[in-house]
C-alpha cells in the first residue's frame, strides 16, 4: 500500500510539474508574442512624450492614452524589467511608427532615442529674422519670448555684447525637451569656435585689429553676394578700400541701420542721412555686424582675393554676378551696363524705364529726372525712388 501511495504521489507531482512547465511555456509564448508583435491601431505620426518625474505607472498610462491596448500591465512591467528599461526610461518624445513592437518601444525609451527636430539658421539672417524663426519652430520651448536683445544676451551669459552676427548659420537638431535658449547657446558657441579658428588662420595683411572687426566685415560680404566664387573678390574690394581710407559705400549697412523702417527700397533721403550704419557718409566699418555670416564669408574676410579693383556693381541680368573695376570711369561703364540690363528687364516685363540717373564727377547721384512714360504706362517714379549709384560698390 505504501508503494502504491508513493507512486501515486510521484505521479501527481510529475503531472503537476508538467502542468507548471506547460503553463510557463504558454506564458512564455504569450509574452514573446506580446513583446515582438507589431502594435496595432496606432494613428499616423503618433508619438509618446515622457516628462521629467514620470513613474513607469504614469508612462504605462500614457501608452494606453495613445491607443495602445496590447498586453496586460503586468506584461509591460515584466518586459520593462527584461529589457532593462525599468527605472531607466529617459524623458523626451518617442516616435510610434507603424510596425513598432512593445520591446522596441521600451528599448528606445531606455536608450533615449527621442524624436529630433531641425532648425536651420540661414546665412544672412539678422537677429530679428533669427528670433522670428525660433518663435515658429515646432515643439521648441519658448524661453526668450518677450526678452529684449539685451536680456537675451544676458541670459546667454554675455550681457555686454550686441547679438548681431553672434550665431553661426547651420542646421541644429533639438528635441521636445529643449528650449530656444538652448539652441541659441549652441549656435553662439559654434560661431565663437569658427571665428576663433578663422582669426588664427587669417591673412596677416588684413586691416582688422580684432576678431569682431573680421566678423563685421564677414557679415557685409554675406549680404553683398550669394555666389561662392565672388566672396573673396568682394572681400578684396572692401579690404583695399579700408586700407586706402575710402568709404565702403555699401547699401546693406544702410538697410540694416533703417531697421523696420526699411520697406524694400532705399531712397535718396536714406542714402544722404548720416547714421552709424551709413557707410556712404562715414568711413570704416559699421559699429556691429549686420547679419549672421556663414563659414564661407568668414573665410573670405580673412583671405581677400588680391587685385586692384575698388568698385563693383551687380550685372543686373539675373545671374547674381558682379562687374569689378579698378578705375571710376570703368565703373561708370559697368553701371551703364547695369542700367541697360535693367531697361531690358523692364521691356521684357512690359514696363517702361521710369527714370534716369544723373551722376556727378565724384560719383554721387545728383538727381533723378522723370522720363516720359509710354502711352498707357504707369507714371514715372518720383525723385525719391532709388536707382543704382555709380559710386557705391554695393548691389
Amino acid at each position: 500500500m505504501k508503494k502504491t501511495g508513493c507512486r501515486s504521489a510521484l505521479t501527481t507531482a510529475f503531472l503537476f510539474l508538467v502542468c507548471v512547465v506547460l503553463a510557463l511555456g504558454v506564458v512564455w509564448q504569450r509574452g514573446k508574442h506580446f513583446a515582438d508583435a507589431p502594435i496595432q491601431g496606432l494613428a499616423p505620426d503618433a508619438s509618446l512624450v515622457v516628462a521629467r518625474g514620470d513613474s513607469f505607472k504614469t508612462v504605462l498610462g500614457k501608452i494606453r492614452a495613445v491607443g495602445i491596448e496590447s498586453g496586460h500591465d503586468v506584461e509591460w512591467q515584466a518586459l520593462a524589467k527584461l529589457t532593462g528599461a525599468a527605472g531607466r526610461i529617459q524623458i523626451g518624445e518617442y516616435a510610434l511608427p507603424e510596425g513598432i513592437t512593445p520591446r522596441r518601444l521600451l528599448i528606445d525609451m531606455r536608450d533615449g532615442k527621442v524624436v529630433s527636430y531641425r532648425f536651420t539658421l540661414v546665412e544672412g539672417w539678422n537677429i530679428r529674422d533669427l528670433r522670428r524663426a525660433l518663435a515658429r519652430a515646432s515643439n521648441l520651448k519658448q524661453e526668450t519670448a518677450g526678452m529684449s536683445n539685451e536680456a537675451l544676451m544676458k541670459a546667454l551669459g554675455h550681457p555686454d555684447q550686441h547679438p548681431e552676427g553672434r550665431f553661426l548659420p547651420e542646421t541644429y537638431q533639438y528635441n521636445r525637451s529643449e528650449s530656444d535658449l538652448g539652441v541659441l547657446k549652441r549656435a553662439y558657441a559654434a560661431m565663437e569656435k569658427a571665428l576663433d579658428e578663422t582669426w588664427q588662420g587669417r591673412d596677416p595683411e588684413t586691416p582688422f585689429k580684432t576678431q569682431y572687426e573680421l566678423l563685421t566685415m564677414a557679415s557685409i560680404i554675406e549680404k553683398e553676394t550669394g555666389l561662392a566664387e565672388e566672396r573673396a573678390q568682394i572681400a578684396g574690394v572692401f579690404d583695399r578700400r579700408l586700407k586706402l581710407g575710402m568709404r565702403l559705400e555699401t547699401d546693406p549697412t544702410i538697410i540694416y541701420g533703417l531697421g523696420d523702417a526699411y520697406q524694400g527700397n532705399i531712397t535718396w533721403a536714406h542714402l544722404r542721412t548720416d547714421g552709424p550704419y551709413n557707410t556712404r557718409t562715414r568711413a570704416g566699418l559699421p559699429p556691429t555686424p549686420i547679419a549672421m555670416p556663414g563659414l564661407a564669408s568668414l573665410q573670405a574676410a580673412a583671405h581677400p582675393a588680391p587685385g586692384d579693383a575698388i568698385f563693383f556693381v551687380a550685372m543686373g541680368d539675373g545671374s547674381g554676378r558682379s562687374r569689378f573695376a579698378s578705375t571710376y570711369p570703368e565703373h561708370q561703364r559697368n553701371v551703364a551696363a547695369y542700367l541697360a540690363n535693367r531697361r531690358a528687364d523692364a521691356r521684357r516685363a512690359d514696363e517702361p524705364m521710369r527714370g534716369t540717373v544723373t551722376v556727378s564727377r565724384d560719383g554721387a547721384v545728383e538727381s533723378v529726372s522723370d522720363a516720359e512714360p509710354a502711352e498707357g504706362a504707369a507714371p514715372a517714379l518720383p525723385a525719391e525712388q532709388p536707382l543704382p549709384s555709380a559710386t557705391s560698390p554695393a548691389r
